[in-house]
């Protein structure tokens, strides 16, 4: 037996620090290939923390394996993000939603009337530009960089996912491979570089773990909030509504569906009432390829390929964007997802489909899905763990019956 549970330590030793090797490949390659500063940077950082990281998961030491996610996050989360931000240096997005929240802050509206360049596009719904106001009330001076939006990002996403794991009560195992998780490049690379898809991530977990356990105005309240931020999170709202009227009832359901959307409606409405035009324009027709300008957003996926190819190229994106979307509708109706598992496997699968066969993606997108993948079944996992031992087992025993006296029947 003790031969046995060495052998097993010894093999999970050796799994963490394979993950870990993977992990510092892959930051590797980004200083070689890419053009882009920051990744170069997030690259070396990441890489040593990983290197660094699976000499410690190797260790026979009982926390080897905690410290090796601590120094994963070190390397690829918190020194390249604090070189990052005190040098100035991120992706475009970050400077448009900064932009935005000063636009709020001036006309409560984050679009520019007339537009002349992309740069001046503002993509996101008006929720987006709250993670730009702390830029826009500390400026530039000596204190500026706390108003770095990608910090807020972060701060709204591991929020959002503590959150989610409070919810979850004891079910919300997994704390090591959740921040083996966050250290990851799925998620270290865009939290240093860019960090805008990360806060409707995080929400989308809470309303998955709200939605389990049958907290249906609080999953409403997450959603809404998410789909203020990004129309791409419009989808969850039926995958967790299905999973709250199975766990819940109707009743439920509709409570989280009117939340959901009375409250997105509350976010979006001034400022759609005060730029309809521009918010159309920006929000909706620039990210499919139908704007007046060029989206940036151009990797050689299926959907953007086809939309290479002219006008008809496009329409066949969008119907078979449009049949993904009624095919994973229906799947809804016809096998319901019955837990959070199941749940975020549906939505991962929708977005993922159409992030491929949207006219306008890149790469980048499928972190979410992958994360919403990866996400459900660390906190399972945790939730086994978790679970004292003998939980699970359930002994029924037939009642005694009264032993016939007299003849009595």
């Amino acid at each position: 037996m003790l031969t046995y549970l060495a052998q097993q330590r010894s093999d999970k030793r050796a799994l963490w620090c394979a993950g870990w090797l993977v992990a510092a490949v892959w930051a590797a390659v980004f200083p070689l290939i890419t053009a882009p500063r920051p990744h170069r940077l997030w690259g070396m950082c990441a890489c040593i923390g990983y290197l660094c990281a699976a000499v410690a998961a190797r260790s026979s030491h009982p926390r080897g394996r905690t410290v090796s996610v601590w120094l994963a996050l070190g390397g690829a989360v918190v020194v390249p993000l604090v070189l990052l931000v005190l040098t100035g240096q991120a992706q475009s997005e970050v400077g448009v939603i900064e932009r935005s929240g000063l636009l709020t802050l001036h006309q409560a509206t984050p679009y520019v009337a007339a537009p002349h360049t992309v740069a001046e596009v503002t993509p996101y719904l008006p929720g987006m530009a709250v993670f730009g106001l702390p830029h826009a009330v500390l400026g530039g001076g000596l204190l500026g960089w706390l108003g770095d939006a990608r910090l807020w990002c972060a701060a709204a996403f591991l929020g959002s996912l503590w959150g989610a794991r409070r919810v979850l009560g004891r079910s919300g195992g997994g704390g090591l491979a959740i921040g083996a998780l966050i250290a990851s490049p799925v998620v270290a690379l865009p939290l240093c570089v860019s960090g805008i898809d990360l806060p409707m991530t995080g929400l989308l977990c809470l309303a998955l773990a709200c939605a389990d356990r049958r907290r249906p105005v609080a999953a409403g309240l997450a959603l809404a909030v998410a789909c203020a931020l990004k129309w791409t999170a419009w989808p969850a709202v039926a995958v967790v509504v299905v999973l709250l009227g199975h766990r819940a009832g109707t009743r439920a359901a509709v409570r989280a569906a009117g939340a959901a959307v009375g409250g997105a409606a509350a976010l979006v409405l001034p400022s759609a009432l005060l730029s309809p035009g521009p918010l159309v324009q920006q929000v909706f027709a620039f990210p499919t390829g139908r704007g007046p300008w060029a989206t940036p957003a151009a990797s050689p996926l299926p959907g953007r390929l086809l939309a290479d190819l002219g006008p008809g190229g496009w329409y066949v994106a969008m119907a078979l964007l449009l049949a993904g979307g009624a095919a994973v509708a229906l799947s809804l109706v016809v096998r319901p997802p019955r837990d959070l598992v199941a749940a975020a496997d549906r939505l991962a699968f929708g977005l993922c489909l159409a992030f491929l066969l949207a006219p306008a993606g890149r790469f980048g997108y499928l972190a979410l899905p992958v994360f919403l993948f990866a996400w459900a079944r660390l906190v399972r996992a945790g939730a086994r763990r978790s679970d004292p031992p003998g939980s699970l087992l359930v002994v029924a025993s037939r009642p005694k019956l009264p032993v016939a006296v007299g003849g009595a029947r």
